[in-house]
């Protein structure tokens, strides 16, 4: 007796939607002629599909082609309209929230600093607080845009820490750095009412929304293999690679590089962090006689630290040899880093992003480079580029719009996912590889 599959007629209408949908989104207009190479679909499965989408307001026609003697052919793309997604970077030094359409153009943006202020060393992270800088942000941005909640396809956000899921609580954040333990992040956002209850929450890491953002978009993109890292007041990484789907986070910034070194956020001490971030390179500068500009946030203090390392060629001073020394023996640490992710993953391409990557930029990164060729093994080293990411400061925010995006998708272009279905027997081929609408 045959075995049934368990995949049903409604799945593969599904997988055909978004084979269209995908090639359209990344590969620009297309006609329905050439969309059936590009998909493997049928010309009467693509037919359909597309009708399908146009009537959904999900695709649109986007201008023709002359063909080969015959009538001009219709481009399609999807529909920016057609929907939105806000994206969602809550960092160490302020929570940033994104309206974007469905091409990723953005509608609206706040910025909300995290102040310093306060008592004891997690003082700014204080989760009340976060909560409600979430809820404004994003009340704020639906109102600049005028964009009914309903409209949402999802809401992305990056967060620093581990995020797990719990039944009844959805997204829990460790955050172990920033003081927070099994935080009921969605939970708590949902008690909120900033959306309905209809629009979901994405949350993952920060470290991870910047990746899928490079790899769509940015100097990732092409790539089988990446390691995508984040330098801002602390320090994680991205791995994108075969079998990992749209990537993994990994605690890259507390890997140990010094025994019994310095203390790190996380408690322990010599991690890759309490050397690296931007947080723990301002103290070492001011631990060596450095003198940051007094009262300036830390993206200013560490801009005026690059600053005093760097001078222009032109400038008349010579460079500060405390800061210089600081950054020189970063660069150390960072090149051991970056040789323990090409002999663990053996990347085409490791990324830098982050706030404080994007500072430290190029002439930071070429000190880098030898000390992880010198670390790590020859062969993998000689086939790793190490760059910059191209998306700027917007990249966290930019990945975790991504997300509910992704998962659109993946739906097929459907708001929700439709009610279980018959599975399709495995002796019928034809709706496997050509089910229509």
């Amino acid at each position: 007796m045959r075995a049934k599959s368990s995949r049903t007629v409604r799945d593969l209408r599904r997988e055909n939607r978004t084979a269209v949908l995908q090639r359209l989104y990344f590969d620009g207009p297309q006609s329905r002629l050439t969309l059936g190479p590009a998909t493997g679909l049928s010309s009467g499965s693509v037919s359909n599909v597309v009708g399908e989408l146009l009537a959904e307001g999900l695709v649109e026609e986007a201008g023709s082609v002359d063909s080969a003697g015959g009538r001009p052919r219709t481009l399609l793309r999807v529909s920016p309209d057609s929907g939105c997604m806000i994206g969602i970077d809550v960092g160490e030094t302020r929570i940033r929230v994104e309206l974007f359409d469905l091409a990723l153009t953005e509608l609206a943006r706040v910025e909300s600093p995290l102040s310093a202020d306060g008592t004891g060393p997690h003082a700014r992270y204080d989760i009340g607080i976060v909560v409600d800088h979430v809820r404004d942000g994003i009340a704020t941005v639906l109102r600049a845009a005028d964009v009914p909640p309903e409209r949402l396809l999802g809401v992305g956000i990056g967060v620093p820490g581990i995020v797990a899921h719990a039944p009844g609580d959805g997204a829990v954040v460790h955050g172990q750095t920033v003081g927070w333990d099994a935080v009921p992040l969605e939970r708590l956002l949902r008690e909120t009412g900033a959306v309905p209850e209809s629009v979901p929450y994405y949350i993952d890491n920060g470290s991870k929304t910047l990746g899928q953002a490079e790899m769509w978009f940015g100097a990732g993109r092409g790539t089988a293999s990446a390691v995508v890292v984040l330098f801002g007041s602390g320090v994680g990484a991205c791995v994108i690679g075969e079998g990992m789907g749209t990537g993994r986070a990994i605690e890259w910034g507390h890997l140990t590089v010094r025994v019994r070194g310095r203390r790190c956020r996380c408690g322990s001490q010599g991690c890759l962090e309490a050397y690296a971030g931007a947080e723990a390179l301002l103290d070492r500068w001011r631990e060596s006689g450095g003198r940051p500009p007094a009262g300036a946030d830390e993206e200013t203090a560490l801009t005026s630290m690059i600053a005093a390392a760097y001078p222009p060629h032109d400038a008349e001073r010579e460079p500060d040899a405390t800061a210089l020394a600081v950054l020189e023996e970063t660069a150390e640490y960072l090149g051991a880093g970056f040789a323990d992710l090409i002999n663990l993953f053996q990347p085409e391409r490791i990324l830098v992003g982050g706030w404080a990557g994007l500072q430290l930029g190029s002439r930071f990164l070429e000190t880098v480079k030898p000390h992880a060729s010198a670390f790590a093994l020859r062969y993998p080293a000689s086939r790793t580029r190490i760059e910059l990411g191209t998306l700027g400061p917007d990249a966290v925010t930019v990945g975790a719009a991504i997300l509910p995006l992704e998962a659109f998708f993946a739906r097929g272009g459907r708001r929700s996912e439709a009610p279980p279905e018959e599975p399709v027997p495995t002796w019928q081929p034809a709706l496997q590889h050509r089910a229509t609408s």
